[in-house]
Protein backbone atom coordinates (compact mmCIF):
# COMPACT_ATOMS: atom_id res chain seq x y z
CA UNK A 1 0.00 0.00 0.00
CA UNK A 2 1.76 3.20 -1.20
CA UNK A 3 1.93 5.63 1.94
CA UNK A 4 1.75 10.09 2.63
CA UNK A 5 2.97 11.87 5.18
CA UNK A 6 0.98 15.73 5.51
CA UNK A 7 2.75 18.84 7.20
CA UNK A 8 1.14 22.10 8.06
CA UNK A 9 2.48 24.82 8.76
CA UNK A 10 0.42 28.09 9.80
CA UNK A 11 -2.57 29.05 10.84
CA UNK A 12 -5.82 26.79 11.89
CA UNK A 13 -7.10 27.58 8.48
CA UNK A 14 -4.36 25.46 7.01
CA UNK A 15 -4.68 22.62 9.58
CA UNK A 16 -8.55 22.31 8.49
CA UNK A 17 -7.38 22.12 5.00
CA UNK A 18 -4.67 19.58 5.66
CA UNK A 19 -7.30 17.28 7.28
CA UNK A 20 -9.60 17.44 4.09
CA UNK A 21 -6.27 16.98 2.28
CA UNK A 22 -5.22 13.41 4.30
CA UNK A 23 -9.30 12.23 4.27
CA UNK A 24 -8.69 12.44 0.17
CA UNK A 25 -5.85 10.32 0.17
CA UNK A 26 -7.36 7.33 2.48
CA UNK A 27 -10.50 7.46 0.22
CA UNK A 28 -8.19 6.15 -2.37
CA UNK A 29 -6.59 3.96 -0.29
CA UNK A 30 -3.53 5.40 0.49
CA UNK A 31 -1.70 5.03 4.30
CA UNK A 32 -1.09 7.80 6.39
CA UNK A 33 1.71 7.99 7.87
CA UNK A 34 3.22 10.44 10.84
CA UNK A 35 5.58 13.37 9.69
CA UNK A 36 9.10 12.35 9.89
CA UNK A 37 8.66 8.76 8.73
CA UNK A 38 9.53 7.50 5.51
CA UNK A 39 6.79 7.75 3.08
CA UNK A 40 6.05 7.42 -0.80
CA UNK A 41 4.56 11.16 -0.68
CA UNK A 42 4.97 13.89 1.05
CA UNK A 43 2.15 17.23 1.40
CA UNK A 44 3.85 20.36 2.93
CA UNK A 45 0.76 23.27 3.26
CA UNK A 46 2.92 26.29 3.89
CA UNK A 47 2.60 29.54 5.37
CA UNK A 48 3.97 32.60 4.46
CA UNK A 49 3.44 35.54 7.01
CA UNK A 50 6.57 35.91 8.21
CA UNK A 51 10.05 35.23 6.50
CA UNK A 52 11.13 33.33 9.14
CA UNK A 53 7.59 30.81 7.59
CA UNK A 54 9.22 30.94 4.36
CA UNK A 55 13.04 29.74 5.57
CA UNK A 56 11.12 26.56 7.80
CA UNK A 57 9.36 25.22 4.41
CA UNK A 58 12.57 24.91 2.51
CA UNK A 59 14.65 23.74 5.58
CA UNK A 60 11.37 21.38 5.86
CA UNK A 61 11.66 20.11 2.08
CA UNK A 62 15.47 19.72 2.29
CA UNK A 63 15.26 17.60 5.57
CA UNK A 64 12.28 15.46 4.16
CA UNK A 65 14.70 14.32 1.14
CA UNK A 66 17.80 13.95 2.94
CA UNK A 67 16.05 11.41 4.92
CA UNK A 68 13.91 10.36 1.81
CA UNK A 69 15.26 10.87 -1.45
CA UNK A 70 12.86 9.03 -3.36
CA UNK A 71 9.72 10.50 -1.65
CA UNK A 72 7.32 12.06 -4.10
CA UNK A 73 7.21 16.02 -2.38
CA UNK A 74 3.88 18.13 -3.40
CA UNK A 75 4.27 21.12 -1.65
CA UNK A 76 1.26 23.81 -1.94
CA UNK A 77 -0.34 26.71 0.58
CA UNK A 78 0.42 30.30 0.88
CA UNK A 79 3.77 30.36 -0.23
CA UNK A 80 3.17 28.41 -3.04
CA UNK A 81 1.07 30.54 -4.11
CA UNK A 82 3.13 33.42 -3.49
CA UNK A 83 6.48 32.48 -4.61
CA UNK A 84 5.99 29.21 -6.70
CA UNK A 85 9.31 29.32 -8.98
CA UNK A 86 11.76 29.92 -5.61
CA UNK A 87 10.06 26.01 -4.31
CA UNK A 88 10.38 24.76 -7.38
CA UNK A 89 13.82 25.53 -7.64
CA UNK A 90 14.55 23.48 -4.56
CA UNK A 91 16.15 19.96 -5.89
CA UNK A 92 13.51 17.44 -5.55
CA UNK A 93 9.84 19.07 -5.63
CA UNK A 94 8.10 17.62 -7.66
CA UNK A 95 4.66 19.84 -7.78
CA UNK A 96 3.62 23.22 -6.94
CA UNK A 97 0.02 23.94 -6.06
CA UNK A 98 -1.63 27.07 -5.66
CA UNK A 99 -4.71 27.84 -3.40
CA UNK A 100 -6.99 27.08 -5.75
CA UNK A 101 -5.75 23.84 -6.84
CA UNK A 102 -4.97 22.75 -3.44
CA UNK A 103 -7.63 20.77 -2.06
CA UNK A 104 -8.12 19.18 -6.07
CA UNK A 105 -4.48 17.49 -5.67
CA UNK A 106 -5.26 14.46 -7.61
CA UNK A 107 -6.28 16.46 -10.72
CA UNK A 108 -2.60 16.65 -10.78
CA UNK A 109 -1.10 13.97 -10.32
CA UNK A 110 -0.76 12.19 -13.14
CA UNK A 111 2.74 10.25 -12.10
CA UNK A 112 1.02 8.54 -9.07
CA UNK A 113 -1.16 5.16 -10.34
CA UNK A 114 -3.36 4.74 -6.77
CA UNK A 115 -4.95 1.38 -8.20
CA UNK A 116 -1.55 0.19 -8.87
CA UNK A 117 1.04 -1.04 -6.19
CA UNK A 118 4.03 -0.12 -8.41
CA UNK A 119 6.48 2.77 -7.71
CA UNK A 120 5.86 6.40 -7.62
CA UNK A 121 8.14 8.18 -9.93
CA UNK A 122 9.55 11.12 -9.22
CA UNK A 123 9.71 13.91 -11.66
CA UNK A 124 12.05 14.83 -14.00
CA UNK A 125 11.65 18.80 -12.63
CA UNK A 126 9.38 20.50 -10.90
CA UNK A 127 5.76 21.24 -12.29
CA UNK A 128 3.69 24.13 -11.07
CA UNK A 129 -0.35 24.41 -10.85
CA UNK A 130 -0.94 28.37 -9.52
CA UNK A 131 -4.11 29.99 -10.43
CA UNK A 132 -4.03 34.20 -10.45
CA UNK A 133 -5.96 35.77 -7.64
CA UNK A 134 -8.90 36.77 -9.50
CA UNK A 135 -9.19 32.61 -9.95
CA UNK A 136 -8.50 31.84 -6.42
CA UNK A 137 -11.05 34.90 -5.38
CA UNK A 138 -14.35 33.26 -7.63
CA UNK A 139 -14.36 29.88 -5.36
CA UNK A 140 -14.12 28.45 -1.49
CA UNK A 141 -13.54 24.60 -1.05
CA UNK A 142 -15.09 23.23 2.27
CA UNK A 143 -12.21 21.45 4.78
CA UNK A 144 -12.57 20.97 8.55
CA UNK A 145 -10.76 18.22 10.30
CA UNK A 146 -12.76 15.15 11.81
CA UNK A 147 -11.85 11.33 11.46
CA UNK A 148 -8.20 11.17 10.70
CA UNK A 149 -7.10 13.14 13.46
CA UNK A 150 -6.01 12.47 17.33
CA UNK A 151 -7.48 16.03 18.24
CA UNK A 152 -10.65 16.65 20.90
CA UNK A 153 -11.24 19.78 18.78
CA UNK A 154 -11.72 20.00 15.27
CA UNK A 155 -11.00 22.88 12.94
CA UNK A 156 -14.24 23.72 10.95
CA UNK A 157 -13.38 26.33 7.97
CA UNK A 158 -16.71 29.11 7.17
CA UNK A 159 -14.28 31.50 5.22
CA UNK A 160 -11.26 32.11 3.34
CA UNK A 161 -9.68 35.55 1.92
CA UNK A 162 -9.16 38.63 2.92
CA UNK A 163 -10.86 42.22 1.94
CA UNK A 164 -8.68 44.49 4.84
CA UNK A 165 -5.52 45.22 2.70
CA UNK A 166 -3.37 45.86 6.26
CA UNK A 167 -0.01 47.38 4.68
CA UNK A 168 1.79 44.81 6.03
CA UNK A 169 0.61 41.43 5.33
CA UNK A 170 0.49 39.13 2.25
CA UNK A 171 -2.55 36.78 3.28
CA UNK A 172 -5.17 39.06 0.53
CA UNK A 173 -2.31 37.75 -2.06
CA UNK A 174 -1.86 34.46 -1.29
CA UNK A 175 -5.37 33.57 -0.28
CA UNK A 176 -7.53 36.26 -2.54
CA UNK A 177 -10.57 38.47 -1.33
CA UNK A 178 -13.15 37.72 1.30
CA UNK A 179 -15.80 34.57 0.56
CA UNK A 180 -17.66 32.41 2.73
CA UNK A 181 -19.25 28.97 2.30
CA UNK A 182 -23.04 28.81 2.39
CA UNK A 183 -24.34 28.53 5.99
CA UNK A 184 -26.52 24.69 5.03
CA UNK A 185 -22.39 23.91 4.04
CA UNK A 186 -21.02 24.87 7.05
CA UNK A 187 -23.58 23.07 9.43
CA UNK A 188 -23.14 20.08 7.51
CA UNK A 189 -19.59 19.74 8.22
CA UNK A 190 -20.11 21.07 11.54
CA UNK A 191 -22.72 17.90 12.38
CA UNK A 192 -19.94 15.57 10.65
CA UNK A 193 -17.53 16.20 12.97
CA UNK A 194 -20.01 15.73 15.59
CA UNK A 195 -20.50 12.52 14.49
CA UNK A 196 -16.69 11.95 14.08
CA UNK A 197 -17.01 12.13 18.02
CA UNK A 198 -15.89 15.39 19.10
CA UNK A 199 -16.22 17.74 21.92
CA UNK A 200 -15.36 21.16 20.56
CA UNK A 201 -15.43 22.70 16.98
CA UNK A 202 -13.00 25.97 16.52
CA UNK A 203 -14.56 27.91 13.83
CA UNK A 204 -11.42 29.35 11.27
CA UNK A 205 -11.26 31.27 8.40
CA UNK A 206 -8.87 34.33 7.07
CA UNK A 207 -11.06 36.77 8.63
CA UNK A 208 -13.85 34.51 10.68
CA UNK A 209 -15.80 37.58 11.25
CA UNK A 210 -15.95 39.21 8.21
CA UNK A 211 -18.26 35.94 7.42
CA UNK A 212 -21.26 37.06 4.63
CA UNK A 213 -23.08 34.35 2.22
CA UNK A 214 -25.98 36.04 0.39
CA UNK A 215 -28.80 33.49 0.50
CA UNK A 216 -31.06 33.23 -2.40
CA UNK A 217 -33.85 31.39 -0.53
CA UNK A 218 -33.99 34.07 2.03
CA UNK A 219 -33.26 37.09 -0.14
CA UNK A 220 -30.52 38.08 2.40
CA UNK A 221 -27.05 38.22 3.57
CA UNK A 222 -26.44 35.97 6.25
CA UNK A 223 -23.42 37.11 9.00
CA UNK A 224 -21.45 35.04 11.28
CA UNK A 225 -24.29 35.57 14.20
CA UNK A 226 -26.66 33.83 11.92
CA UNK A 227 -23.79 30.70 11.67
CA UNK A 228 -23.23 30.90 15.43
CA UNK A 229 -27.39 30.96 15.79
CA UNK A 230 -27.05 27.97 13.88
CA UNK A 231 -24.48 25.70 15.64
CA UNK A 232 -25.57 26.14 18.51
CA UNK A 233 -29.38 24.35 17.87
CA UNK A 234 -26.55 21.45 17.21
CA UNK A 235 -25.86 18.67 19.31
CA UNK A 236 -21.83 19.73 20.29
CA UNK A 237 -20.36 20.29 23.37
CA UNK A 238 -17.91 23.50 22.58
CA UNK A 239 -17.76 25.81 20.24
CA UNK A 240 -14.74 28.25 19.97
CA UNK A 241 -14.00 31.26 17.90
CA UNK A 242 -10.89 31.56 16.33
CA UNK A 243 -9.30 35.06 15.87
CA UNK A 244 -11.84 37.66 15.14
CA UNK A 245 -11.23 42.02 14.25
CA UNK A 246 -12.08 43.74 16.88
CA UNK A 247 -14.42 45.67 14.79
CA UNK A 248 -16.16 42.49 13.83
CA UNK A 249 -16.92 41.39 17.22
CA UNK A 250 -20.55 42.56 17.81
CA UNK A 251 -22.81 43.00 20.68
CA UNK A 252 -25.07 40.56 19.72
CA UNK A 253 -22.23 37.85 19.23
CA UNK A 254 -20.68 38.92 22.86
CA UNK A 255 -24.32 38.15 24.27
CA UNK A 256 -24.74 35.01 22.26
CA UNK A 257 -21.43 33.91 23.98
CA UNK A 258 -22.38 34.87 27.14
CA UNK A 259 -26.42 33.31 26.87
CA UNK A 260 -25.37 30.04 25.63
CA UNK A 261 -23.14 27.05 27.67
CA UNK A 262 -21.63 25.99 24.44
CA UNK A 263 -19.72 28.99 23.54
CA UNK A 264 -16.11 29.19 24.79
CA UNK A 265 -15.81 31.49 26.91
CA UNK A 266 -12.23 32.61 25.01
CA UNK A 267 -11.72 35.41 22.43
CA UNK A 268 -8.46 36.28 20.57
CA UNK A 269 -8.43 40.00 19.07
CA UNK A 270 -5.85 41.18 17.58
CA UNK A 271 -4.18 44.42 18.28
CA UNK A 272 -1.31 44.53 16.29
CA UNK A 273 -0.11 48.09 17.76
CA UNK A 274 -1.43 50.26 20.65
CA UNK A 275 -0.63 53.29 19.01
CA UNK A 276 -2.48 55.54 17.30
CA UNK A 277 0.23 56.15 14.39
CA UNK A 278 1.22 53.08 14.22
CA UNK A 279 -2.41 51.82 13.47
CA UNK A 280 -2.48 53.91 10.69
CA UNK A 281 0.12 53.11 9.09
CA UNK A 282 -0.48 49.53 9.26
CA UNK A 283 -4.23 50.10 7.50
CA UNK A 284 -5.95 48.42 10.23
CA UNK A 285 -10.04 49.31 10.61
CA UNK A 286 -10.07 50.57 14.27
CA UNK A 287 -8.00 52.76 16.70
CA UNK A 288 -7.50 52.25 20.30
CA UNK A 289 -10.28 53.67 21.85
CA UNK A 290 -12.48 50.89 20.13
CA UNK A 291 -10.25 48.26 20.99
CA UNK A 292 -10.04 49.41 24.98
CA UNK A 293 -14.32 49.78 24.60
CA UNK A 294 -14.45 46.59 23.52
CA UNK A 295 -12.00 44.92 25.82
CA UNK A 296 -13.93 46.87 28.60
CA UNK A 297 -17.39 45.31 27.40
CA UNK A 298 -15.68 42.07 27.70
CA UNK A 299 -14.65 42.46 31.37
CA UNK A 300 -18.24 43.53 32.15
CA UNK A 301 -20.41 41.45 29.99
CA UNK A 302 -18.49 38.10 30.91
CA UNK A 303 -15.85 38.28 33.58
CA UNK A 304 -14.40 35.14 33.45
CA UNK A 305 -13.36 35.50 29.69
CA UNK A 306 -9.96 34.63 28.72
CA UNK A 307 -8.81 37.37 26.17
CA UNK A 308 -6.27 36.39 23.83
CA UNK A 309 -4.31 39.62 21.60
CA UNK A 310 -1.93 39.80 18.64
CA UNK A 311 0.84 42.73 18.37
CA UNK A 312 3.35 43.25 16.16
CA UNK A 313 6.59 44.82 17.32
CA UNK A 314 9.09 46.85 14.96
CA UNK A 315 6.56 47.83 12.32
CA UNK A 316 8.45 50.25 9.68
CA UNK A 317 8.11 54.22 11.21
CA UNK A 318 7.84 52.44 15.16
CA UNK A 319 9.28 54.95 17.04
CA UNK A 320 10.64 54.01 20.69
CA UNK A 321 7.73 56.86 21.93
CA UNK A 322 5.25 54.77 20.05
CA UNK A 323 6.38 51.06 21.23
CA UNK A 324 6.50 52.92 24.97
CA UNK A 325 2.24 53.81 23.85
CA UNK A 326 1.82 49.77 22.60
CA UNK A 327 3.36 48.27 26.19
CA UNK A 328 1.59 50.75 28.21
CA UNK A 329 -1.61 50.23 26.09
CA UNK A 330 -1.47 46.49 26.93
CA UNK A 331 -0.29 47.04 30.37
CA UNK A 332 -3.50 48.43 31.11
CA UNK A 333 -5.89 45.73 29.77
CA UNK A 334 -7.39 43.54 31.38
CA UNK A 335 -6.34 40.96 29.28
CA UNK A 336 -4.89 36.93 29.73
CA UNK A 337 -2.05 36.60 27.24
CA UNK A 338 -0.46 37.88 24.16
CA UNK A 339 1.18 36.60 20.87
CA UNK A 340 3.90 38.38 20.19
CA UNK A 341 5.01 38.70 15.94
CA UNK A 342 8.28 40.47 15.08
CA UNK A 343 7.80 42.52 12.10
CA UNK A 344 9.09 40.45 8.81
CA UNK A 345 9.11 42.66 5.84
CA UNK A 346 6.75 40.66 2.76
CA UNK A 347 7.10 41.33 -0.55
CA UNK A 348 4.82 43.24 -2.74
CA UNK A 349 3.41 44.82 0.32
CA UNK A 350 2.88 48.66 1.30
CA UNK A 351 5.37 48.84 4.14
CA UNK A 352 8.00 47.11 2.51
CA UNK A 353 8.85 50.12 1.25
CA UNK A 354 7.72 52.07 3.71
CA UNK A 355 11.12 53.98 5.84
CA UNK A 356 12.28 53.94 8.92
CA UNK A 357 12.70 50.74 9.07
CA UNK A 358 13.71 48.91 12.84
CA UNK A 359 16.79 47.00 13.39
CA UNK A 360 16.73 43.69 14.75
CA UNK A 361 18.42 44.40 18.12
CA UNK A 362 15.80 46.76 18.88
CA UNK A 363 13.10 44.47 17.67
CA UNK A 364 14.29 41.23 19.80
CA UNK A 365 14.53 43.66 22.65
CA UNK A 366 10.59 44.93 22.46
CA UNK A 367 9.74 41.82 21.78
CA UNK A 368 11.09 40.32 24.71
CA UNK A 369 9.90 43.07 26.98
CA UNK A 370 6.25 42.09 25.86
CA UNK A 371 6.57 38.80 25.97
CA UNK A 372 7.40 39.52 29.48
CA UNK A 373 4.00 41.48 30.11
CA UNK A 374 2.36 38.74 28.23
CA UNK A 375 3.98 35.85 31.25
CA UNK A 376 2.63 38.54 33.84
CA UNK A 377 -1.00 38.50 32.38
CA UNK A 378 -1.20 34.98 32.29
CA UNK A 379 -0.28 34.17 35.35
CA UNK A 380 -2.24 36.61 36.92
CA UNK A 381 -4.95 35.37 34.78
CA UNK A 382 -4.35 31.92 36.09
CA UNK A 383 -4.02 32.73 39.45
CA UNK A 384 -7.49 34.01 39.70
CA UNK A 385 -8.69 30.81 38.99
CA UNK A 386 -7.06 28.63 41.41
CA UNK A 387 -8.99 26.83 44.04
CA UNK A 388 -12.21 27.28 41.38
CA UNK A 389 -13.50 23.86 39.81
CA UNK A 390 -13.47 24.20 36.11
CA UNK A 391 -15.13 22.03 33.31
CA UNK A 392 -12.21 20.52 31.23
CA UNK A 393 -11.87 18.75 27.69
CA UNK A 394 -9.10 16.62 27.70
CA UNK A 395 -7.13 15.73 24.82
CA UNK A 396 -6.21 12.32 23.47
CA UNK A 397 -2.18 12.24 23.93
CA UNK A 398 -0.12 11.61 26.64
CA UNK A 399 2.62 13.74 27.96
CA UNK A 400 5.45 12.48 29.64
CA UNK A 401 7.25 14.97 31.88
CA UNK A 402 10.29 14.43 34.54
CA UNK A 403 9.40 10.86 34.11
CA UNK A 404 5.69 11.33 35.09
CA UNK A 405 2.54 10.57 32.61
CA UNK A 406 0.24 13.38 32.36
CA UNK A 407 -2.46 13.73 30.17
CA UNK A 408 -3.81 17.96 29.28
CA UNK A 409 -6.83 19.53 28.13
CA UNK A 410 -8.43 23.14 27.90
CA UNK A 411 -10.95 25.10 30.40
CA UNK A 412 -13.69 26.94 28.72
CA UNK A 413 -11.88 30.52 29.12
CA UNK A 414 -8.70 28.77 27.83
CA UNK A 415 -6.43 27.50 30.43
CA UNK A 416 -4.14 25.26 30.06
CA UNK A 417 -4.46 22.47 32.68
CA UNK A 418 -2.88 18.85 33.00
CA UNK A 419 -3.29 16.01 35.42
CA UNK A 420 -2.44 12.01 35.95
CA UNK A 421 -2.28 10.44 33.11
CA UNK A 422 -6.09 8.55 33.06
CA UNK A 423 -6.66 6.64 29.83
CA UNK A 424 -10.53 7.37 30.26
CA UNK A 425 -10.52 11.03 30.47
CA UNK A 426 -8.86 11.27 26.95
CA UNK A 427 -11.88 13.58 24.94
CA UNK A 428 -14.16 13.99 27.84
CA UNK A 429 -15.12 16.98 29.25
CA UNK A 430 -14.80 16.63 33.23
CA UNK A 431 -14.93 18.57 36.25
CA UNK A 432 -11.65 19.77 37.89
CA UNK A 433 -10.60 21.79 40.82
CA UNK A 434 -7.88 24.14 39.35
CA UNK A 435 -4.52 23.46 42.21
CA UNK A 436 -1.70 25.21 41.54
CA UNK A 437 0.22 27.04 38.87
CA UNK A 438 3.43 25.59 37.51
CA UNK A 439 5.78 28.16 36.14
CA UNK A 440 4.53 29.12 32.64
CA UNK A 441 3.41 25.72 32.20
CA UNK A 442 -0.25 23.87 32.67
CA UNK A 443 -2.01 24.17 35.90
CA UNK A 444 -2.33 21.41 38.01
CA UNK A 445 -5.52 19.79 38.77
CA UNK A 446 -7.55 17.40 40.01
CA UNK A 447 -11.06 15.67 38.94
CA UNK A 448 -13.74 16.39 40.80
Amino acid sequence: MKSVALHTLGCKLNYSETSTLAKQFEAKGIKLEEYGRKSDIFVLNTCSVTDNADRECRQIIRSVLRKNPDTYVIVTGCYAQLQPGEIADIDGVDLVLGSKEKLRLFDYLENIDVESPSCIFKETGSRIFVSGLDEVSGEISEAFSADIDSRTRAFLKIQDGCDYNCTFCTIPLARGGSRSLPINAVLDNAKKIIDAGYKEIILTGVNTGDYRYYDSGSGGVKKLIHVLYGLDKLGIKRIRISSIEPNLLTDEIIQLVKASDKFCRHFHIPLQSGDAEVLKMMRRRYNTGLYRSLIEKLNAKIPDAGIGVDVIIGFPGETDAYFENTAAFIRSLNISYLHVFSYSQRRNTPAAEFADKVDIKTRRMRSEILRSISASKKYDFYAKYIGTEQDVLFESNMVTKDRKNYIEGWTSNYIRVRTEYDKSLQNKIRKVRLNNINGMGPVECSCV
